[in-house]
């Protein structure tokens, strides 16, 4: 069915920082998976209804306003399961100590089941394209399409799973290959994680398929410190030599980073994924956003996951990252209102390489959109819209979700999914691996 978005409030994600209108009063058209108007003019609404012949759905605007979807550019969806499992201790003895050996006992039943509970919960809160690095992606995939929202799946490996992560890997591109709202990265987990041999064929294989990269980079000392005793040089500068470092990598955390690396992340055409909350959480360091925006990287917002964070909702992160950067460079001026959210719409859309065809609302492109409800205390006085949506906005203001043309939140609830059903069969699984683990 067309959606006419009539007399709405809308924040496109078109203009520059510089640019005075951010956002208008305006009608927004969708036909089959595109937008194909946005205009001020009656007439040309008017024509737009008769061209669809009466297979349309009309959406009254007024006190809502119409954005391009989120884009959460770092996740580990799956890790739901997992949510107040492992809390409270550093990233090394989180890692081998709890996630690991937990991670053992999960299979691919779990995987989706995990997954359809992350992305029950970030369509909510207006995310309409997630990356996700876990194992059994080919499960992320099933619960992406059942669920209709877009996915990144990002197959990933440790040196204990390699030989797995070669297998699965052609199924999963097969997979996505069938479904256009579905796409693959490689992703090596981390410099300290995996051997060189396996991070070069981790590059000899994004060679062979055609895929982008996407790994964790320097997120805490105690990474800095590893991979300078074991190379003699920085986690960007091991990596770099052995290739993964190039257009259309996404880039997780980046915390601890010289003035060389930054540099290097910006001539190689990097990405960066920011996840500020993991990073205040697991108290891996302040990532120097600020900077790496300044001299030209592209930043973009992300969660990671579940267990580290410990939600999926890109409101907190986004008003988070912003904060963190204000009181690290002791300056309020930098990351503004309109920065945040062109990070996590714009900037989202050129990390995954689809910046032609999401991240804005104008015609031509894929309908990827969230509709929020302004009528709320939260939001009032509007002096500015485009500050109260980065600095106010939350999670329940999402109204309606689009992606590819097709509605999957209608009054803020998740079309075709028993929402209660889901979470009391997670909360059994939950239950039963821990007793395992134990």
């Amino acid at each position: 069915m067309n959606l006419l978005f009539n007399n709405i409030t809308v924040l496109p994600m078109t203009a520059s920082l510089a640019d005075e209108e951010k956002y208008f009063e305006a009608s927004v058209g969708v036909q089959g998976k595109r937008i194909t108007m946005v205009t001020r003019d009656a007439d040309e609404v008017a024509r737009f209804r008769e061209a669809c012949c009466g297979d349309l759905r009309e959406v009254d605007g007024r006190g809502k306003l119409l954005m391009p979807g989120l884009i959460n550019t770092h996740c580990h969806v799956a890790m739901t399961l997992m949510r107040g499992y492992a809390d409270d201790i550093p990233l090394m003895e989180w890692l081998n100590g709890k996630i690991w050996p937990y991670e053992a006992l999960i299979d691919r039943n779990d995987v989706q089941l995990g997954a359809e509970l992350g992305i029950v919960e970030m369509l909510r809160g207006g995310v309409t394209t997630f990356v996700d690095m876990y194992w059994y992606e080919e499960a992320v995939a099933d619960a992406a399409e059942k669920l209709g929202i877009r996915a990144v799946l990002s197959p990933c490996f440790v040196d204990a799973r390699m030989e797995a992560f070669e297998e699965d890997l052609p199924a999963t591109v097969a997979k996505a290959a069938k479904c256009d709202r579905l796409s693959v990265m490689i992703a090596p987990h981390a410099p300290y994680s995996c051997s060189e041999a396996n991070l070069r064929r981790a590059a000899e294989l994004s060679e062979k398929y055609g895929l982008p990269i996407t790994i964790h980079l320097a997120e805490t000392h105690d990474e800095e410190r590893q991979i300078r005793e074991r190379y003699g040089c920085s986690p960007v500068e091991m990596i770099d030599g052995f290739g993964l470092l190039k257009e259309g990598t996404i880039a997780a955390h980046c915390v601890h980073l010289s003035d060389s690396d930054r540099r290097t992340l910006l001539e190689r055409g990097v990405s960066v994924a920011h996840n500020p909350q993991s990073n205040m959480k697991i108290s891996s360091g302040v990532s120097p956003v600020a900077t790496l925006l300044g001299e030209g990287v592209n930043v973009t917002i992300a969660t990671d996951g579940p267990c580290s964070n410990n939600d999926l909702d890109m409101w907190e992160e986004m008003r988070s990252a912003s904060f963190l950067q204000k009181l690290s460079a002791g300056d309020p001026c930098v990351i503004p209102a309109y920065e945040l959210l062109r990070m996590a719409t714009v900037g989202g859309a050129k990390a995954i390489g689809r910046g032609d065809e999401l991240g804005q609302i104008k015609e031509g492109m894929l309908a990827d959109v969230i509709v929020l409800d302004m009528e709320t205390p939260h939001l009032y006085p509007r002096y500015d819209v485009v500050a109260n949506l980065a600095y106010a906005a939350k999670a329940s203001d999402v109204d309606m979700v689009v992606v590819n043309g097709e509605v999957l939140v209608d009054g803020g609830d998740v079309l075709g999914v028993d929402e209660m059903d889901l979470c009391r069969r997670v909360e059994r699984r939950a239950k039963e691996l821990d007793a395992m683990v134990k």
